[in-house]
């Protein structure tokens, strides 16, 4: 193998700037002993087994030390021995060049047998020229895998090939530099994960909430109902509507003026209230229908595809044959029932049928059973749940964003190094 020598730097435009004094570009393979890749035993005659020596697939390169325990495929002894080409030994470097490409690991250094497939290129690499776990880190950063993986080919199922591995350039210090860096970045990325768990724990947590805060209002299957509640089936409170859709095929039906509500507009929903539609139709596909306009305030649920959306008409709409719509009656406040419906969406679930998706049909809403207390009760009910829910949006939105800047972390670490800032 040749020695450690410069390399010119990858053409992409982000990689041009000067390395960190010391740095040189150098291709995996002035790295390497040896770059290979695996087989898929099937492709040969041979069968996976229950047991035996574990089979690394792309899906098990994970960015890190590879999960040995974790891999789920295994090849008995014989067929090991016949793909003895993509034997992996401890330390070898692993990047997968099928299906998602670019994802890297290593073998563990404790580890004995590993054999790998087709999508799994490995290096052997040269322990006094690189630090495998540098190597892994420092592939991390797009500026540096992303000139790999312009190489890509193929349609659909994109590959690389073993040449573009091994001229894969790799911006690297000298080694004991690598080493320095590598221990760093472990200690950082280590807290990184475990804030990123925290995290992760809390935005969960806030997901329960509303569950939660249904349960604590509205009586369980089986429980007495409170003083001054009773059951009623939706058919006697709402009117349920059902919904169509116009010919697709026909341009004047659609681009109107009506709101035309999809299960797929209720699931974008992060509030109650339904204000727009991703779609709209004209008064001609509307008269042509025998679609109904619903008033606001009418609670529309999705029934099918899935079942369980639902949203808060703000003005008059319409909807597709996914959704029912229940337009409350004297006995019933709107929001009291967008939550009851909110807290009944498992059993709404439980009722469903048909031949490829569930689906609940207008008679099967009409009968649903849900407790209700009187009116004024319903509505001092309904505001508390609503300031709730306001506050889980806050809430949910600052763990989402406190998630989102924690996953950034990484990268920008991953850049100082890279910037030799570490």
């Amino acid at each position: 193998m040749s020695s450690l020598s410069p390399a010119s730097p990858p053409s992409h435009k982000n990689t041009t700037k000067p390395l960190p004094p010391g740095w040189k570009w150098v291709t995996l393979g002035e790295l390497s002993l040896l770059i290979s890749k695996g087989t898929t035993p099937t492709s040969l005659g041979q069968k996976y087994s229950d047991d035996g020596i574990p089979f690394l697939r792309a899906e098990d390169v994970n960015g890190w030390e590879i999960e040995v325990d974790k891999i789920p495929l295994h090849i008995s002894q014989e067929t090991d021995e016949i793909l003895s080409r993509s034997q992996l030994h401890p330390g070898d470097f692993v990047i997968t060049i099928a299906g998602t490409l670019g994802r890297v690991g290593y073998i563990p250094h404790n580890a004995s047998y590993i054999n790998c497939n087709q999508a799994v290129a490995f290096a052997r690499i040269d322990k006094l020229k690189v630090d495998v776990q540098f190597l892994c880190l420092i592939c991390r950063v797009e500026l540096v895998i992303g000139k790999l993986l312009e190489l890509k080919m193929g349609g659909a199922l994109q590959n690389l090939n073993l040449q573009q591995i091994r001229q894969f350039k790799i911006p690297l210090p000298p080694l004991p530099e690598q080493k320095r860096i590598a221990a760093i970045l472990k200690e950082q990325l280590a807290a990184v994960d475990k804030a990123r768990k925290a995290a992760g724990e809390r935005l969960e947590a806030v997901k329960a909430l509303p569950a939660a805060f249904l349960r604590k209002v509205f009586p369980r299957p089986g429980q007495p109902l409170p003083e001054g509640w009773r059951w009623v089936k939706l058919g006697e409170v709402t009117k349920v509507v059902n919904g169509t859709t116009p010919a697709s095929e026909n341009k004047l039906y659609w681009n109107g003026d009506i709101v035309w509500i999809t299960p797929t507009d209720l699931g974008k929903l992060d509030r109650p209230e339904i204000t727009n539609s991703e779609r709209r139709i004209s008064t001609a596909g509307f008269n042509t229908s025998n679609l109904t306009l619903v008033p606001p305030g009418t609670v529309v649920l999705s029934s099918r595809a899935p079942i369980g959306h639902l949203g808060i008409a703000t003005l008059e709409l319409c909807t597709n044959q996914g959704c029912k719509s229940f337009v409350p009656g004297y006995q019933i406040d709107t929001y009291f029932l967008y939550y009851s419906l909110k807290k009944s969406v498992p059993k709404l679930k439980e009722i469903g049928r048909g031949p490829t998706f569930d689906e609940i049909s207008k008679s099967q809403c009409e009968r649903f059973d849900i407790p209700i207390p009187i009116l004024s009760e319903q509505k001092r009910i309904a505001t508390i749940l609503s300031e709730q829910m306001v506050s889980v949006v806050k809430a949910l939105k600052a763990a989402e964003e406190e998630l989102k800047t924690i996953n950034a972390l990484p990268a920008a670490i991953l850049r100082k190094a890279f910037n030799g800032e570490l």
